[in-house]
């Protein structure tokens, strides 16, 4: 390995840990242009993160942003200086669920929820709820809305004792440690 990728790699690795309690912080000093209000947790933005644009009130955890085609490998005998590289942009009010991967050239729309363990390879239409690998259609945005109204639990603004207590007793079967 060359000494000057060696020394960008432990760059990286060092902004990873001085950003690591602000992801925002790191996204944008690696060149993610990120909007307001967002929420990324241990997200990876690959080799290309200048090429991300996330819209406001994104959230993200465990996700993978891949701007690049490595399976060029299989043509650097016939194209030496091949690359399949296409940016990814986000829109407002999207939700990735964990370990969801967005490949190159995807460009997803505003009021998305991208279900857990998904793999991204097409545009997603705005209002749309995704899932599976390939990510497919599931539903509207509003049919999904309607579909958890009878779930939702208002315990948002809970501190951890209040909302053991409450979860505790709402699910009767269960019985504290």
């Amino acid at each position: 390995m060359r000494l000057s990728k060696l020394l960008t790699i432990v760059k990286r690795e060092l902004l990873k840990i001085v950003y690591f309690g602000n992801a925002l912080s790191y996204a944008r000093r690696i060149g993610v242009k990120v909007g307001s209000n967002c929420r990324l947790i241990k997200v990876e933005f690959g080799s290309e993160p200048y090429l991300i644009t996330l819209g406001d009130r994104v959230s993200a955890s465990h996700t993978k942003f891949v701007t690049h085609d490595g399976g060029v490998w299989v043509m650097r005998d016939q194209y030496p200086e091949a690359d399949i590289i296409a940016p990814i942009t986000v829109g407002n009010n999207v939700f990735f669920g964990v370990k969801t991967i967005i490949l190159p050239g995807v460009t997803i729309g505003d009021n998305v929820v991208v279900g857990a363990g998904s793999v991204v390879t097409k545009d997603i239409p705005s209002g749309t709820v995704v899932a599976g690998v390939p990510a497919k259609r599931i539903c509207s945005i509003d049919e999904y809305i309607e579909s958890k109204k009878s779930k939702i639990l208002h315990t948002k603004g809970f501190d951890k004792a209040k909302k053991r207590e409450y979860l505790m007793k709402r699910f009767t079967n269960l019985s504290p440690l």
